[in-house]
């Protein structure tokens, strides 16, 4: 299998997602390829431009709470990472919400299975 490094599909040029949704469903993060055979890899790091702490969640491919819910508490000024390596596919949506709109943005890349 081959892989080729892409932006996220939420992104424009491989900049910043800011997140402004509040609740789900989320702010675009990106979609999956179609494909039910191939598979998009995904890594993805979480800026908090606040001041103070903010919580995060990811929605993985659906809304429901926990199934498809991935949560982190990201701390003040701080890049980190919040997922390394986790794959989706069949056109399946991560999208991400925040407990106070427009001070996280995503950034990452996915490494596209064909």
């Amino acid at each position: 299998m081959s892989y080729a490094r892409l932006p996220l599909s939420g992104s424009t040029d491989g900049r910043g997602i800011k997140v402004a949704a509040v609740a789900t469903p989320g702010t675009t993060i990106h979609t999956a390829q179609a494909s039910g055979t191939f598979v998009d890899v995904v890594t993805l790091y979480a800026y908090n431009s606040d001041i103070v702490d903010h919580r995060l969640t990811l929605e993985w491919g659906g809304t429901t709470a926990p199934d498809d819910n991935l949560v982190f508490d990201l701390p003040s000024k701080a890049t980190v990472p919040i997922v390394v390596d986790l794959t989706i596919r069949n056109s399946l949506v991560v999208k991400a919400f925040a407990d106070l709109t427009n001070v996280v943005v995503i950034f990452g890349f996915i490494n596209r299975g064909s």
